[in-house]
């Protein structure tokens, strides 16, 4: 009996080190303009390889981080953002948005949005870290987002930690250099249209 309660308070213990590992909403920082990211590929809804170098060939990329197909902010986003995909398009930018939802996922969300740019199944957070914008929400927050939202964070990602990003968005120009950002912990502040055609203008 007593190595059973041993073991179990070893348990909790090593889940609250797992846990603090993580950092929370307001410990994340996003990386800074003028930060070169590394290359990184990914897989989109579509099974089509991503690679930011080959992408960057072609003019700058506009990285849009979204929490996921149940996220309602998510959506009205990225339906705004394909409404004027031609718009940033003509000023030479790429919209690639970035989730840690797998590929089935990643297809509701191109369904529920009607985007038709890629989506990119950010496996394992990579992506997500390589830019600072990776948390842990709160218990009262997963709650809410699994319960009432259908999230599904443990089934829709690569692992059970049921971490997210913030959805920020980066302009990622020449020699992968951060030319410009948008950050913000307040989940309903993303990104205006306005603002990325302002930014691609200037490059």
């Amino acid at each position: 009996m007593r190595n059973i309660i041993v073991l179990c308070l070893f348990m909790i213990s090593l889940n609250m080190v797992f846990a603090q590992d993580f950092p929370g909403v307001n410990e994340v920082r996003g990386i800074e303009i003028g930060s070169i990211v590394p290359n990184f590929e990914a897989q989109d809804q579509n099974g089509h390889n991503f690679n930011l170098d080959s992408a960057l060939k072609d003019g700058p990329v506009v990285l849009i981080f979204y929490r996921g197909f149940w996220c309602p902010y998510c959506n009205k986003h990225l339906e705004i953002l394909q409404d004027s995909l031609s718009l940033i398009e003509t000023y030479g930018g790429r919209v690639i948005g970035v989730s840690p939802e797998k590929p089935e996922y990643l297809q509701k969300m191109s369904e529920k949005s009607g985007t038709e740019f890629s989506l990119l199944y950010d496996e394992g957070y990579r992506i997500a870290d390589k830019f600072d914008v990776n948390f842990l929400p709160g218990k009262s927050q997963l709650f809410t987002y699994n319960t009432f939202l259908g999230a599904k964070l443990k089934a829709s990602h690569s692992d059970e930690s049921q971490r997210l990003p913030i959805p920020a968005s980066f302009i990622i120009g020449e020699g992968r250099e951060i030319v410009w950002r948008q950050f913000d912990t307040d989940y309903k502040k993303r990104a205006h249209v306005q603002e990325i055609l302002t930014a691609l203008k200037s490059l």
